[in-house]
């Protein structure tokens, strides 16, 4: 009898966004799973044909309201919520200005948080060890 073989699908590409402004990082609050509730960085799926640094303007424009300029790649990571697995790529992203900032399309809520605040919010599932290992927040 043969053993049975577990296949796994193939990670969705997905992206994030890191925005600092004046030493603060944006955060979104997630308004669908996986993650409803929980915040995160501005991000989500790359569509059809579209490049990486695309997405990213695309995702932060539609989640937060800001026109950003996506910048160097940060690193990636690969998740696995509801059965699905994402690999997700973060790349630095630039606003000019941060105040049109507004929850938008899958986002509850959005804040410019310092690293010393990071605690106080429900983030999403390795989102502090991210930050932490790529030094964008300090212990």
């Amino acid at each position: 009898m043969r053993p049975e073989v577990q296949f796994r699908r193939m990670p969705e590409p997905c992206v994030g966004a890191v925005v600092f402004w004046d030493r603060e990082l944006l955060l979104i609050q997630r308004g669908q799973d996986p993650g409803a509730g929980q915040w995160s960085l501005p991000g989500g799926r790359l569509e059809p044909r579209e490049t990486w640094q695309d997405a990213v303007e695309r995702e932060v424009k539609e989640e937060t309201c800001l026109e950003v300029n996506c910048g160097e790649f940060v690193g990636w990571v690969e998740r696995e919520a509801s059965g699905r697995r994402y690999l997700i790529a973060d790349f630095f992203a630039t606003t000019d200005d941060p105040s049109a900032a507004v929850p938008g399309d899958d986002a509850q809520d959005l804040a410019f948080v310092a690293a010393n605040q990071i605690n106080r919010f429900d983030l999403t599932a390795g989102l502090k060890d991210f930050l932490l290992q790529h030094r964008l927040i300090t212990p």
